[in-house]
């Protein structure tokens, strides 16, 4: 009985993996668009498609943690729902942000309407576009944080979720640019902080385990 008592506690909280390699991720993807923009150079792909690399390491964190885990509680059980609807949202956003052009064009093509703008006198063709997309990424960030933050009343992952709102409002006035920024600094105090945070409590329990 005390070993399962122990077992379940040691589960209530994460190991701090896959946050902090997806505060990483996004961390690092932040910044450095975010410098490409500022100070106009190109790395040569898009840095965002870390995030698609990042999914191999996630999922061996994953399994090793199924694999160590023995007592799956009502909490974790909710938690992992929560995580898993937004991973499935953050999908569903990048497929909008991605279809929304083309598809905008084509149905105004097939009403006969063609957008066109002027730029320094140049008369060209106007492609629709989802405005401050970065916006939407970090209102989004927050959800899942915020909601496992007041949850288990861990407070660097309440305080990174409140950041995030900040963030969000702050970029919808800001350039794009600076948008990245805030992408990245939301990686940073999102996840990053408390996954590290996660992770050295973790050690402190797993020691105290087998005290």
């Amino acid at each position: 009985i005390s070993e399962m008592i122990a077992k379940a506690k040691g589960g209530f909280h994460e190991t701090g993996a896959s946050a902090i390699l997806w505060g990483s991720v996004v961390a690092i993807c932040g910044l450095v668009n975010f410098a490409e923009e500022q100070w106009h150079f190109d790395i040569g792909f898009d840095i965002w498609m870390l995030t698609l690399a990042a999914f191999i390491p996630q999922a061996v964190i994953l399994m090793r943690e199924r694999k160590q885990k023995r007592v799956v509680t009502h909490m974790e059980a909710a938690m992992n729902a929560i995580w898993t609807v937004y991973a499935i949202s953050i999908f569903a956003l990048v497929f909008y942000f991605n279809t929304a052009t083309y598809a905008t064009d084509r149905l105004l093509a097939t009403e006969g309407v063609k957008l066109m703008q002027t730029k320094n006198g140049v008369i060209s063709e106007f492609h629709y576009f989802v405005p401050s997309q970065s916006s939407l990424f970090l209102i989004l960030y927050a959800i899942p944080t915020l909601a496992t933050g007041l949850a288990r009343k861990f407070k660097a992952m309440t305080f990174g979720a409140l950041l995030c709102y900040a963030f969000f409002i702050i970029s919808c006035f800001t350039p794009s640019s600076f948008d990245m920024l805030l992408n990245g600094l939301a990686g940073i105090f999102n996840w990053l902080i408390p996954g590290l945070l996660l992770r050295n409590r973790f050690y402190q329990q797993k020691r105290g385990v087998h005290v």
